[in-house]
């Protein structure tokens, strides 16, 4: 059976490579390990689509500064006072600035995949939490839990990937308690984390395992509503921006421009009127 769950393994290391089977241990893996992009060729392909990216750069900003760049200045050189300065300084870093997006690009891809993943873990875990639960105190022990729970869901979410992960590498041979350290370590999730420590903790003072879930589940669902209303109390600080930007300009000209307009006229009707 020990030779049969390692082929297993093995087979199933290209969809969800686990981290007892780490061939690096640079910043660079583990940073794209988070990210979901554990294939032992990940850091290379980073590399080298940073690399390619910076030549990109490099090539658009040289085409900028021989096409673009000098009727762009010619352009800028008409505004009022020191605002052409300012704006002829940016035109000048323009190739710069193509190079620094161009090479950073990669880096903003896989920070974007990662807070994806972050969000889709925190998103499953509370129902993942509450399904643990409910079977636990049903009579399933953990691992059958897992398994029903593995099976009714889709692989393609990123907790129900880890989960089989973490069902590898209990086949592998691993203990459970060493298992839930790589799956916490693997994912890098603080709601996750605790969810492992607890399950830890509690296996080793032989605690309950429903009612620890149950409470890992009311307090994660406790914390998401207490960020919510957070992120509701901070709205209208952040809407007073695009009000003083967007709106309150639009709302100066479509009732001060009747009046601006009617002065203008009189004052021109009395000029016209002192100059006869």
């Amino acid at each position: 059976m020990r030779r049969d769950a390692i082929r297993r393994l093995d087979a199933a290391a290209a969809a969800a490579p686990s981290v007892h089977e780490r061939t690096s241990d640079t910043w660079l893996a583990r940073w794209l390990s988070r990210a979901g992009y554990r294939r032992p060729n990940a850091p290379t392909l980073f590399v080298l689509a940073t690399a390619g990216c910076g030549a990109t750069g490099l090539a658009a900003g040289e085409i900028y500064r021989l096409t673009l760049l000098q009727p762009l200045v010619e352009m800028a050189a008409t505004a009022p006072g020191s605002t052409a300065d300012v704006i002829n300084a940016v035109l000048q870093g323009g190739p710069w600035i193509l190079f620094v997006g161009a090479i950073s690009l990669p880096a903003v891809i896989v920070r974007t995949v990662r807070r994806k993943r972050v969000a889709a873990i925190e998103q499953d875990l509370p129902l993942a939490l509450e399904l643990f639960a409910t079977m636990a105190e049903a009579g399933l022990g953990f691992d059958a839990a897992l398994e029903r729970i593995v099976r009714a869901r889709d692989r393609d979410r990123p907790l129900i990937a880890e989960f089989v992960a973490f069902q590898l590498d209990m086949l592998a041979g691993l203990p459970r308690s060493q298992a839930l350290r790589q799956l916490a370590r693997r994912v890098d999730v603080p709601s996750l984390t605790r969810f492992a420590s607890a399950l830890i903790q509690a296996e080793q003072v032989g605690a309950s395992i429903a009612e620890t879930l149950q409470h890992q589940a009311e307090e994660l669902r406790q914390r998401r509503r207490e960020e919510a209303l957070l992120q509701a109390q901070a709205l209208p600080v952040k809407l007073v921006f695009p009000l003083v930007i967007c709106f309150l300009p639009g709302i100066f000209v479509s009732t001060l421009a009747p009046v601006v307009y009617q002065m203008i006229q009189v004052a021109g009707s009395v000029v016209h009127s002192a100059g006869r």
